[in-house]
């Protein structure tokens, strides 16, 4: 027996929830690593009118004075906040099955609610809507993760990502979380861009520099460095340079020993930089065949502090699976993830972007 419009539906639903709840969109594909850490420490939002807002202290403004006696003091009203605020945007990607194609597939519709599928047809539904759902997730993430690299400007629709709040070019006057960097010096992210790698020891003082500048504020120090592959073959040959390193020795099955002259595992180098590991971002020589951006991607590297950096899902709409209803001129039946969320920041001088000339 065929299948009804409504087991089609529940089928296609149920099968995307499997693929979101047992294979999570937060912890598959190491090889996006910005999408992984954003993900996993992404901040829901109860949403509210236009913007994600972030409360900004940008000044103590005291009132000290030193007094003798009965000198008079004075007292001020404190302005000390501001407020960064940042456009939420919506995202969709979907597929749909018409039934022709779902006929050369061995499966048949119908309009009588009282029918039953065979088990045969449930087995070839399960097989079509399997490689559909996964893909569906996979393609949401891949293109969600550019977005979230890029600086928003690709769409109208599109919302800023880490080429916005982390730019390479801070200094300029651009509006970012509603504020113009160019006026509000301590709303700047630190930048050092065509760094030269013809002395030794050069990229690594840099890299000391804009380390240092994101310290300065807040008590903090970056947790994560991210990188592209020709920044990270520049310090790797920086760090064979001037820095006494250790060669690791491992016993091999056999009982003898391996000389490793290279650490690391897929997108984790095994470099470090204050003892934090340098992770190779693979979807920046991506975007650089994508985009050609006037600084390479692959030639970058970002220094994130994650404490002020986050992903804010807006409550209720994250990761949605959608089931349109079939239009009346049409025998196409659809299936959609759809969420809404912002990337924001609230202190871009914790955060910096490297680039190698």
């Amino acid at each position: 027996m065929p299948f009804t419009t409504e087991q089609l539906a529940y089928a296609g639903n149920a099968a995307i929830n499997y693929f979101l709840k047992n294979d999570p969109i937060d912890q598959i594909n190491i090889n996006r690593p910005l999408l992984k850490l954003l993900m996993k420490d992404k901040k829901p939002y109860a949403g509210g009118l236009q913007y994600v807002v972030e409360q900004l202290r940008y000044s103590n403004d005291s009132n000290f004075q030193s007094y003798f006696g009965d000198t008079q003091v004075n007292y001020n009203r404190k302005r000390t906040l501001q407020q960064a605020k940042y456009t939420w945007g919506a995202f969709h990607d979907g597929f749909g099955l018409n039934e022709d194609e779902l006929a050369q597939n061995g499966i048949i519709m119908t309009d009588d609610k009282s029918s039953t599928p065979s088990d045969a047809e449930k087995v070839q539904l399960t097989n079509l809507l399997q490689e559909n759902s996964e893909t569906l997730k996979l393609g949401f993430q891949e293109n969600f993760d550019y977005m979230l690299h890029r600086d928003g400007s690709q769409a109208a629709t599109d919302i800023p990502g880490l080429d916005a709040l982390v730019s390479t070019t801070p200094t300029v006057s651009l509006v970012v979380g509603g504020l113009d960097q160019s006026i509000y010096t301590w709303w700047q992210n630190t930048a050092i861009t065509g760094i030269s790698t013809a002395t030794a020891g050069n990229l690594s003082q840099q890299m000391e520099v804009a380390w240092r500048d994101c310290s300065r504020y807040g008590n903090t120090s970056p947790d994560t460095i991210l990188c592209g592959e020709e920044f990270l073959d520049a310090y790797r040959t920086d760090a064979k340079s001037t820095i006494n390193r250790t060669i690791f020795v491992k016993e091999s099955m056999k009982g003898g020993v391996t000389m490793d002259t290279s650490v690391g595992d897929g997108t984790k180098t095994g470099l470090y930089f204050k003892n934090k590991e340098i992770e190779w971002d693979p979807v920046m020589s991506v975007l650089d065949a994508l985009d050609a951006p006037a600084i390479p991607w692959s030639k970058r590297c970002y220094f994130l502090t994650t404490k002020f950096l986050k992903l804010r899902p807006i409550q209720g709409h994250w990761m949605i699976s959608r089931t349109p209803p079939r239009v009346y001129d049409r025998y196409v039946h659809y299936w959609a993830l759809t969420a809404k969320a912002a990337l924001t920041t609230g202190k871009r001088n914790a955060q910096a972007v490297l680039s190698i000339a």
